[in-house]
């Protein structure tokens, strides 16, 4: 998904690619000052898309730290989330839970085609996985590759179709099967957050099989 927020919006964006961050973290994300981080949150909290609330941390001064609200949140749509529901509920009332399961499966070996054609020309893991998260970003899922002390994550700070995923959480046992696949059985692939079970992101460690 591109960033395609205006220049007084950024903060919408950083937020929900960061997660909540007290300001001055924000002042620097945005490259400016921490005035000029302040201007713009206030402006967008008084339009409903952010929110503040107070952080006591050992003994330091408190800290206001910002998030996105539930307006804030919906710049980032769930794509055809009523049609996507409603089809949902439609296969499984008239075809029945087979007929759901089977269009869900289809869909992923559609993807596992795609993600294989396109990963293919990449040998090492940390390039496949890096490119995996330019696929998953154009797909909209605000997509990346982080290489952290405990090795690779594949991060999506946004679910597109969180509704349907909500609605059948088969589509999430999908999509992890199929990161699964096309990444090889040389290495486990494990979700540790879940945007459907109440977290910011979906988050998936990608760790070297041992056995």
């Amino acid at each position: 998904m591109k960033n395609n927020l205006p220049d007084n919006e950024q903060a919408v964006w950083i937020l929900k690619t960061k997660g909540p961050l007290p300001l001055q973290a924000l002042a620097d994300a945005l490259g400016v000052t921490t005035e000029g981080a302040r201007f713009q949150l206030h402006r967008l909290a008084a339009e409903g898309l952010v929110q503040a609330a107070t952080a006591v941390k050992g003994r330091g001064r408190p800290q206001q730290i910002w998030s996105l609200t539930d307006k804030g949140q919906a710049k980032f749509p769930d794509t055809h989330a009523d049609l996507t529901v409603r089809l949902i509920n439609s296969i499984r009332d008239t075809l029945g839970e087979s007929a759901l399961e089977a269009v869900i499966k289809s869909q992923q070996q559609n993807s596992i085609r795609k993600y294989n054609t396109e990963l293919k020309q990449y040998p090492a893991l940390k390039d496949k996985v890096a490119a995996l998260a330019g696929i998953r970003n154009s797909e909209g899922y605000m997509a990346e590759c982080i290489e952290d002390e405990q090795g690779l994550l594949l991060v999506e700070n946004h679910c597109p179709i969180c509704a349907a995923a909500k609605s059948c959480q088969n589509f999430c046992k999908a999509e992890l099967e199929a990161f699964q696949s096309v990444l090889g059985k040389e290495v486990i692939v494990n979700r540790i957050d879940h945007i459907v079970q109440g977290a910011r992101r979906c988050a998936y460690r990608i760790s070297p099989r041992t056995i």
